[in-house]
């Protein structure tokens, strides 16, 4: 069970190492049911990801108002294109734009609610074969094409990052992926999860998305 107590104290680590940075910690909570959403709001998160439509917004739907209407929610899951309707206008981010395709659809739905939608575009840094995203060479015609599409709003790159311990890897693909938010001029960059977070901070991350380290007990 997430308890509280357990959220309190991970997080208070976790904050020791974010000391003050620009950094924004977005509690994953696709494993955990509403009463963890709950703790970890109570906590002093009010930042929350998660990665099935259809169960997210039937879970966030369930929670109180308060929490509901005070916290910011972001889409971090592969988005296929008839699951976009679901996601849209509800969701305040959505971290994983993996095609032109996708985002054109995003966009038709947001034009239908008549809203604008915040992005992420979601860049395969590794070019791994089992991760989705659009490779770094691809970036500068994804942002002009969806730059035409007024009812969408890029904020910045999300990247998942190879799981692996080598630290210098790590921190080359980081460090590739600022560079790149540098370059287009870009707001946030979305990368570093549990395993990783501290050396994503170090290398620039705006957005860490944290689920394990926070919600289980060490």
């Amino acid at each position: 069970m997430c308890t509280y107590d357990t959220i309190c104290k991970n997080l208070d680590r976790v904050m020791k190492i974010v000391d003050g940075k620009n950094v924004r910690i977005v509690a994953v909570t696709k494993y955990y049911d509403t009463n963890a959403i709950k703790n970890a709001y109570l906590a002093g998160l009010r930042n929350f990801g998660e990665s099935r439509a259809l169960e997210a917004v039937e879970k966030i739907n369930r929670l109180d108002d308060e929490i509901r209407q005070k916290s910011t929610y972001h889409f971090i899951g592969h988005l296929q294109t008839n699951k976009v309707k679901h996601v849209v206008g509800f969701f305040d981010y959505i971290h994983s734009v993996d095609s032109l395709k996708v985002a054109k659809e995003i966009a038709k739905c947001a034009a239908e609610k008549k809203i604008v939608q915040k992005i992420l575009v979601q860049v395969n840094m590794a070019n791994e074969e089992s991760k989705f995203g659009i490779a770094p060479s691809q970036i500068h015609n994804m942002i002009e094409e969806i730059s035409k599409l007024n009812s969408l709003k890029i904020e910045g790159l999300m990247n998942i990052a190879p799981l692996t311990q080598d630290e210098e890897m790590l921190r080359k693909f980081f460090s590739q992926m600022r560079e790149l938010k540098e370059k287009f001029n870009l707001k946030e960059l979305s990368m570093g999860m549990s395993n990783d977070y501290k050396i994503a901070i170090e290398e620039g991350a705006t957005i860490i998305r944290l689920g394990r380290i926070l919600f289980q007990n060490s």
